[in-house]
């Protein structure tokens, strides 16, 4: 039998021989710690936050470095609005996390404070919307930059002038990032309390997360690999985060946590059932914690290394591969109405849909509708989706890497959208998500994945593609 105290403590101290030789763990255990380091750091950066004079954010960035932000907007915002209880120093946040034309040139830069997030600091998609945000002629006093010590992002924080640029902990991934500068300087400037956070995260039941984990992985080797995390719907959006730490830590060799987050009951064989309780927006900090603390215990029953991301590295090289031989040659796509044909030719026992929308932000309605009519119709098979190509720095990992259980349905634009301009880049951001989608497919191909390529002029409040 396992005994979790142990197990626990050896996380703690930082015993990188739970993972499998030559694991990136070594470097990427800061984590665990950080949260006492923005507690030590809370005044300095709540001070800087209350000197930003605009009103709202604009956030840049990919995977990790976006989603932890992303949540805590939402859940802010929505608890707001039903509590009536406005927040001091509360600032709108934006992330974009997206190369989609139309949600870009939607975006309100002028009147907004920016921050550029890269822990790498030579993102992709990072770049292009820099470059792009910059052509908007705004001050470099109006922009930050969060990323590793002696990344370029570094370097051009300091040509350009910026006003701040916080510099992480390198031995911190991305998806374990949210407790660290990464996802606490957003924090602090829509209004969070950064040391009450840290606090939050530091009272986390270790040994129960550490419980967590082992279930997690255990189940996963007997067939329950779904992880459906439910959750109430003005929390709905922690599914994003938890979603890209569970899929991209444990999608590897074959093997994985599939994780299926929801407000719904939902049940089936395949099903490990984890239910959420969340009353106020700062109970984030601690499930931010205890999910942190219970993926790389799965990842240590799996004997999978829960650090590294080997296909999203993938994704990258395919999408340069595409882009590098423009004019881009396009795949062919099917009709909605190939969908329900599709599904019921390949679904399998034991099988997971995922939705992967290159589409325009603001559908995630009309995505929920799809997901849960997919599910119902099709026995109650788990069924996720997310916006492409933000999945392709989280779960894509899983979609490669993973077992082959996938089911992938693409959902690409039927009609031509804006020309939204890179400035420096000679393509423009409608040409770069087509790449991302194309490249995407290939991938998913060569790993012998089952995918649909389908373009849609909109998905319905009710759930149908047309």
């Amino acid at each position: 039998m396992t005994d979790l105290s142990t197990l626990a403590k050896r996380l703690l101290n930082r015993d990188y021989e739970l993972w499998p030789k030559n694991s990136v763990a070594p470097n990427r255990l800061g984590w665990l710690d950080v949260p006492k380091l923005i507690a030590s750091q809370a005044k300095e950066i709540t001070s800087w936050a209350d000197g930003i004079e605009q009103d709202q954010v604009v956030l840049l960035g990919m995977g990790g470095s976006s989603l932890g932000p992303a949540v805590l907007e939402s859940v802010l915002s929505n608890y707001s609005i039903h509590s009536h209880k406005p927040r001091p120093n509360r600032r709108k946040l934006n992330v974009l996390d997206t190369t989609d034309p139309s949600t870009i040139a939607s975006t309100d830069f002028e009147n907004s404070f920016m921050i550029v997030s890269s822990k790498s600091g030579s993102t992709l998609e990072v770049h292009t919307l820099l470059s792009y945000a910059m052509s908007r002629e705004i001050g470099p006093k109006r922009y930050c930059a969060i990323t590793d010590p002696g990344t370029e992002l570094e370097t051009l924080a300091s040509e350009k002038g910026f006003s701040k640029c916080w510099i992480n902990p390198s031995d911190i991934g991305g998806r374990y990032s949210v407790m660290s500068y990464f996802g606490m300087i957003p924090a602090a400037l829509i209004g969070y309390d950064v040391e009450e956070l840290s606090n939050l995260a530091l009272d986390c039941d270790i040994e129960e997360a550490v419980a967590l984990g082992h279930d997690m992985g255990t189940q996963a080797l007997a067939g329950r690999d779904k992880v459906t995390i439910q959750v109430a719907k003005n929390y709905s959006s922690f599914g994003l985060w938890v979603e890209q730490i569970i899929a991209e830590s444990t999608g590897k060799l074959g093997k994985g946590c599939i994780p299926v987050p929801t407000t719904l009951s939902e049940s089936g064989e395949d099903r490990l059932h984890v239910n959420i309780e969340l009353t106020k927006p700062s109970d984030l900090a601690n499930q931010f914690y205890r999910w942190e603390l219970a993926t790389p215990i799965a990842g240590h029953v799996l004997q999978i290394d829960p650090f590294d991301e080997p296909n999203v590295a993938e994704s990258k090289h395919n999408t340069n591969e595409v882009l590098g031989a423009l004019p881009l040659t396009q795949l062919p796509t099917n009709p909605p109405k190939a969908l329900g044909e599709f599904l019921t030719n390949n679904i399998r026992q034991g099988d997971y849909v995922s939705i992967q929308a290159y589409l325009p932000f603001g559908q995630d309605e009309s995505l929920e509708a799809l997901r849960t009519c997919i599910s119902q119709e099709h026995n109650s098979i788990a069924v996720t989706a997310g916006y492409g190509p933000r999945f392709l720095h989280s779960t894509g990992q899983l979609h490669k890497g993973g077992p082959n259980s996938i089911i992938a349905i693409q959902l690409v634009p039927a009609n031509s959208e804006p020309v939204v301009e890179i400035p420096n880049y000679p393509y423009d951001f409608a040409t770069l998500k087509a790449a991302q989608s194309i490249g995407d497919f290939k991938s998913l191909q060569s790993h012998e994945r089952r995918v649909l390529r389908i373009a849609v002029e909109a998905i319905t409040e009710k759930g149908d593609l047309i």
